[in-house]
């Protein structure tokens, strides 16, 4: 009887759980973005105009504020501002390392020719012997130390459970294996701490030349 409760317990908290999260984070953002709301004058609120609040009428405007923003900053005139301000942020000590580490961050994620993220891996780490899945973030990275022959490639572990923080490493391209699998899947499986895996097995997800070395040492 208690096996079946606990059974069934487990079950409605892998329904809820997740429900609720999404729709905690949800409407955090939705209400986040809302607050935009704030900055227009008050006869123009909405409460104002109307006579009542529009839920989500913040993410509508703060959407038409970050197109139109994209729309000023794509042309001539407003590269030049874009420049212009950000010579005036670089000039601020403390603020320009923040703006600078972000700017760079934001431009990686969003470039439309980014590679970052795109595949997850499979490295040797913390030690030979050991495996870690890892993200490609950098496929290849320049380097002035002559002793390395091979390809440098820079690869992000992340930890168990956070995934959002992890460990960076280069390392040469010769020793990564390239994983068939989804950088979503991977995630999954580092957040459940291996608990949900892939569909296929690491094995059936090597790609690389290293798959027989790989498959011999198991």
């Amino acid at each position: 009887m208690m096996s079946t409760l606990r059974k069934y317990l487990i079950a409605g908290l892998l329904v809820w759980i997740p429900l609720a999260a999404t729709f905690f984070i949800i409407k955090l953002v939705i209400d986040l973005m809302d607050m935009s709301i704030l900055f227009l004058p008050d006869r123009f609120q909405p409460e104002k105009l109307w006579g009542f609040t529009i839920p989500g009428s913040g993410l509508i405007l703060a959407l038409v504020v970050v197109i139109i923003t994209g729309a000023l900053a794509a042309n001539l005139i407003g590269k030049q501002l874009v420049d212009l301000w950000e010579k005036i942020l670089g000039r601020i000590p403390l603020v320009r390392n923040i703006y600078n580490t972000i700017k760079q961050i934001t431009t990686t994620l969003l470039a439309s020719d980014n590679k970052s993220f795109r595949k997850a891996v499979l490295i040797e780490f913390p030690k030979e012997g050991l495996w870690s899945i890892g993200f490609l973030t950098n496929p290849s990275i320049d380097h002035d130390i002559e002793s390395l022959n091979n390809e440098m490639v820079g690869v992000f572990v992340s930890t168990t459970p956070n995934p959002t923080t992890g460990f960076f490493v280069i390392v040469p391209n010769s020793q990564i294996i390239e994983l068939d699998i989804s950088v979503e899947e991977a995630f999954k499986m580092i957040m459940s701490v291996g608990v949900v895996v892939p569909g296929k097995t690491l094995k059936e997800a090597l790609v690389t030349k290293k798959v027989a070395e790989f498959v011999a040492d198991s």
